[in-house]
């Protein structure tokens, strides 16, 4: 089965481009050469758009995908293997209030 990486931009059509912590701002050009520029920037490097949620009149979140790259995952962290205990819960108070548990 085929694996695919993900990216997620945010697009400002008032002259921002948010992607996994870089931002893009728009030069002297119009908005939607601006926009095209980006989205074929990313084409060239293998992105194919497959959603857009609007967010308002003037954003919207862009997806795109491509088949998973190696080097693609290495910003995920490992997956541990240690075992994790459940906490144990805290005393039962005596004053009949509510039980606060702090994680």
């Amino acid at each position: 089965m085929a694996q695919w990486a993900y990216k997620v931009a945010y697009i400002d059509y008032r002259g921002r481009i948010s992607s996994e912590g870089k931002e893009t701002l728009i030069g002297n050009e119009r908005r939607s050469t601006f926009a095209r520029r980006y989205l074929n920037t990313l084409g060239e490097g293998g992105w194919e758009l497959v959603s857009i949620q609007p967010l308002t009149a003037n954003s919207a979140y862009y997806v795109f995908k491509r088949p998973a790259q190696e080097g693609d995952y290495s910003d995920q962290a490992a997956p541990s293997t240690a075992q994790e205990t459940p906490p144990t819960p805290p005393p039962a108070q005596s004053s009949g209030g509510p039980t606060v548990e702090s994680v």
